[in-house]
């Protein structure tokens, strides 16, 4: 099929703006990671701005991981991610394959009660006070029970889950296979791309855990990577004699130090992401 005059200039005008969304993204990147890489002096001489350096230097990643508070956050933020995650996933599937059953019993009153929490939540003091009352301060606990299950993906999860055709679960309950081998051995195989799309939400939200740990955590020692990466974005050399190297330098590190391992995740899970998502959506 021959595209038209008009056809061609329409695709012309969405490649100059996806080009153009494109580098208003990259550039950032691009910036933080040659700063961090670049000898300051020379980021001086650029006027401050450079996006390809000409030298290299390791120094600021050096001075991160010679920092032990640093890297104690990071273990905690591991920590967190994995257990987190874990438990979010398993719940998370648990709650949708019922909710997913259309004979369930009370399937209306429980999607009511789940929906009603998108809309309204207890609040940020009442929250504190049942987390406090659990005697939860101060350990990762408090950063996961009460965000254990997301209502936006359960309802992700159930919509997919509803996609899959009946007479497969009928052929299984036929041949004598109870619910929990039907959602192991049919259901999960089948939703690959549903359950890699709700993990790499989890695991986002996890590894950027910030507000939480601001409100439950007082020790040092369990802060979690972010709160790290604020404390060092908003100190100067004057607040740490020790530090050597120069703050902006030693903040673009510290950034690129806590986007790397999300990043190198995303290529291995961003093929299931947009089937996850368009499948999990079709129905709602």
């Amino acid at each position: 099929m021959v595209k038209g005059v008009g056809d061609r200039i329409t695709d012309v005008i969405i490649d100059v703006i996806l080009i153009i969304a494109g580098l208003v993204c990259l550039i950032p990147l691009l910036y933080v990671l040659s700063v961090s890489l670049t000898p300051f002096s020379e980021v001086l001489k650029s006027g401050g701005f450079i996006i390809i350096p000409k030298h290299i230097t390791f120094d600021a990643y050096k001075e991160i991981f010679a920092q032990s508070y640093i890297s104690n956050s990071f273990l905690v933020t591991i920590r967190l991610t994995v257990i987190g995650t874990a438990m979010n996933m398993a719940l998370t599937v648990l709650l949708a394959y019922p909710l997913s059953r259309k004979k369930m019993p009370g399937r209306s009153f429980f999607l009511l009660y789940i929906v009603f929490t998108m809309l309204f939540s207890g609040g940020m003091i009442p929250t504190y006070l049942v987390v406090k009352q659990l005697g939860l301060i101060d350990t990762l606990w408090a950063l996961i029970l009460p965000n254990v299950v997301w209502t936006f993906n359960t309802l992700v999860m159930k919509s997919f889950f509803e996609n899959i055709p009946e007479e497969m679960f009928e052929s299984a309950k036929i041949d004598g296979a109870s619910e929990m081998k039907i959602l192991v051995n049919i259901v999960i195989p089948l939703s690959v791309p549903v359950l890699m799309t709700v993990l790499l939400f989890y695991m986002i939200g996890h590894w950027n855990e910030f507000f939480q740990a601001i409100l439950y955590i007082t020790k040092p020692s369990l802060n979690p990577l972010q709160v790290v990466v604020r404390q060092i974005l908003t100190q100067s050399n004057m607040d740490n004699p020790d530090v050597t190297i120069p703050t902006q330098t030693l903040q673009c590190a510290v950034v690129v130090f806590a986007t790397v391992p999300i990043v190198a995740v995303y290529p291995f899970i961003q093929k299931h992401l947009t089937k996850g998502m368009m499948l999990g959506a079709i129905k709602g």
